[in-house]
């Protein structure tokens, strides 16, 4: 009988809890999985309907599954929803969005814009009833203030934005990525540490009903993949 766990480089390794599927069972999740998360679209007008906190708790701590190097985890997620905080953070978003689309953008990149019908005014910030702001540790410090870096920071966090986004879904809720770059500003309004680096906002909450989305595709399997067999 196969031990609970064993020892590796003197660590404990526990036994993993596989889960019994069929391949005809795997076929039909991963459909299933597709379909619920082919629904999901980027929204930028939310109800007023609240988000219990609870939600907004199993959403991260969903994120904070993700993978990442070596384990270090070199993430904060913080879920911003007083309503004078969310007013500072719109306030000085819109100056960033103002210069890039005045000054930062290039002509081919507002003309790819326009489809999605995007400006530099972003009331989402202020109408969600939540914001999560996703930040990168790009280092810690230990308990004698030695600086150690994290590894692979940006592939860590960008899995975990991911994971984010889709138990965003999960939820019944609507999200949007919002990078209003540079966020340093961010830094300051939420007083996060020196080592902590804004990488994405995202407004949570429901949607409003109704609300339109641009009418776009998806890339094809073929344009996205190639398999070698």
């Amino acid at each position: 009988m196969p031990k609970d766990h064993i020892e590796i480089n003197g660590f404990k390794h526990i036994k993993y809890k596989t889960m019994s599927c069929t391949p005809e069972a795997s076929l039909q999740k991963s459909l299933d999985f597709f379909e619920e998360m082919n629904g999901r679209r980027s929204i930028r007008e939310y109800a007023k309907t609240p988000v219990p906190r609870k939600v907004i708790e199993n959403i991260i701590k969903t994120a904070s599954t993700a993978p990442s190097g070596a384990h270090k985890q070199p993430w904060m997620f913080c879920a911003v929803s007083n309503p004078e905080l969310k007013s500072k953070i719109r306030k000085a978003a819109e100056k960033e969005e103002r210069e890039s689309y005045t000054n930062r953008m290039s002509e081919r990149w507002l003309k790819d814009l326009e489809p999605l019908g995007t400006n530099p005014s972003k009331p989402f910030i202020e109408e969600a009833p939540w914001l999560i702001v996703a930040f990168k540790k790009v280092y810690n410090r230990d308990q004698s203030g030695t600086k150690n870096n994290n590894y692979y920071v940006n592939e860590s966090i960008g899995i975990a934005c991911g994971m984010l986004i889709t138990a965003i879904h999960k939820a019944g809720l609507v999200t949007l990525t919002h990078t209003p770059s540079p966020m340093h500003f961010l830094t300051q309004l939420l007083d996060r540490p020196s080592n902590e680096r804004a990488f994405l906002l995202l407004p949570v909450g429901y949607p409003k009903d109704p609300v339109y989305v641009p009418d776009i595709q998806r890339k094809p399997l073929n344009k996205v993949a190639q398999f070698y067999l």
